[in-house]
């Protein structure tokens, strides 16, 4: 009998998968994704090391580096979910991959002619760009799946972004200290460029169908916020959104000082743990597609949110390297649940018009919230000891865990009427 049932799943996993890869749309948004993480896995990491490098560790620098990635999302997150829901999102992501290759092939003129610290612009534009880009490829899978793949699409997705944990770090340190910074800038330039040709191949843009209507920019940002207000679901996931930004916030710009002061170890095994958390993300990635028909979405999240507590918990407490690598993968196997729920429930829930404004409301919720706490991680582990950073984060988790409980036995998504002239 059990024989039976995990066949039936094998089954019903491989004709989703089949489904999926014939879509045109699928192939191209997955090749993308892919090319993009190769640019982003090795200018993140060269960044991190030169800074590393040109500071002798400084916490406050290193900071900094997730600063410039993660402040442009809380500024401009809102106002590029609003484009996002003007512009045509094909467009939109092709135009922001090519200028996010010329942004950091100017970074490489600023390195040589000018000073070390233009290294931080090479994250800060590239995440501005990605404000308008990324709500655009959320509005595609709505246009171009079927409801009943979209949480599979996104599974996969995901599980592309897994991979690049385990191969980013690698690839990333291995094209620094071989090649040094120039070239692995202009790496992620050539990187960016492919992304953007490789968009191209996406299906045309098509009109939704809606009134013609002008309005201002300000006047359809104030309608995503009143359609956010209407919704009890996304109010509730904005609350979760900022414990779980404040936590994460705390710890990542600090887990390089998990490797070299908890473990004693080398600054470059940072790369080791990520791998086996990547190992964790790819098998949660694929089993979270086997049950993504019969799992709500909210069920994920509030699994991924209470796995990641403990794993963070015991991860911040440990001096010991097998402990902390099996929370990494306990951390890593949960995570799909997170952003594979998070995702699946803006798509239910919001009208195919609204996505750019949700998403754009949302996450600046978020992010933050994240960065607010990394811009004071470096000051706070002068003061206060890593272990006891880390279960605050751990306790944050939590506490978003806890705003997700009242929508946890809830199924599907209700339509919220918006009048027509907010639209």
């Amino acid at each position: 009998m059990e024989k039976n049932r995990n066949q039936k799943m094998r089954q019903e996993k491989e004709n989703v998968l089949t489904t999926l890869l014939k879509n045109r749309f699928v192939r191209a948004i997955f090749l993308s994704a892919i090319c993009l993480q190769i640019g982003i896995w090795i200018r993140n990491f060269a960044v991190l090391l030169f800074v590393m490098d040109k500071t002798n560790g400084n916490a406050f620098a290193v900071s900094m580096i997730s600063v410039a990635e993660f402040a442009p999302i809380f500024i401009f997150s809102f106002i590029g979910g609003a484009f996002a829901d003007r512009w045509r999102p094909k467009r939109t992501m092709v135009w922001c991959d090519a200028l996010s290759a010329v942004s950091v092939f100017a970074v490489i003129l600023a390195l040589v002619f000018g000073t070390w610290k233009a290294i931080f612009f090479a994250t800060l534009i590239s995440s501005i760009l990605s404000q308008f880009s990324q709500p655009s490829g959320m509005k595609l899978f709505k246009m171009h799946l079927q409801e009943e793949l979209i949480q599979s699409a996104m599974s996969i997705y995901q599980t592309i972004f897994a991979m690049f944990v385990i191969l980013g770090p690698i690839l990333g340190t291995f094209i620094y200290q071989k090649f040094g910074i120039d070239i692995s800038i202009m790496m992620t330039g050539i990187a960016f460029l492919l992304s953007a040709a490789i968009l191209t191949l996406i299906p045309a843009d098509h009109s939704l169908k809606k009134e013609e209507k002008v309005t201002t920019l300000l006047q359809e940002m104030k309608s995503g916020i009143k359609y956010v207000l209407a919704k009890r679901e996304l109010k509730l996931l904005g609350v979760c959104f900022m414990a779980a930004g404040l936590g994460i916030g705390l710890i990542q710009p600090l887990n390089i000082f998990l490797v070299t002061e908890r473990l004693e170890l080398p600054k470059e095994y940072l790369q080791w743990l990520l791998m086996v958390n990547g190992i964790g993300m790819i098998l949660g990635g694929g089993i979270s597609m086997a049950f993504s028909k019969k799992t709500p979405p909210q069920t994920l999240l509030a699994i991924g949110m209470l796995a990641n507590a403990i794993g963070t918990s015991v991860t911040g407490a440990s001096s010991i390297l097998w402990l902390t690598l099996a929370t990494q993968f306990l951390s890593g196997l949960f995570l799909p649940c997170i952003q594979i729920g998070i995702n699946t429930m803006i798509i239910q829930h919001t009208e195919t018009a609204f996505i750019g404004r949700v998403n754009g409301t949302l996450s600046p919720l978020f992010t933050g919230s994240m960065v607010i706490t990394m811009s004071i991680a470096g000051t706070l582990k002068e003061l206060f000891s890593i272990v006891a950073i880390f279960e605050v984060a751990a306790v944050l988790f939590i506490v978003g865990l806890l705003f997700i409980l009242p929508i946890y036995k809830k199924t599907g998504a209700d339509p919220v009427e918006v009048p027509r002239e907010e639209v």
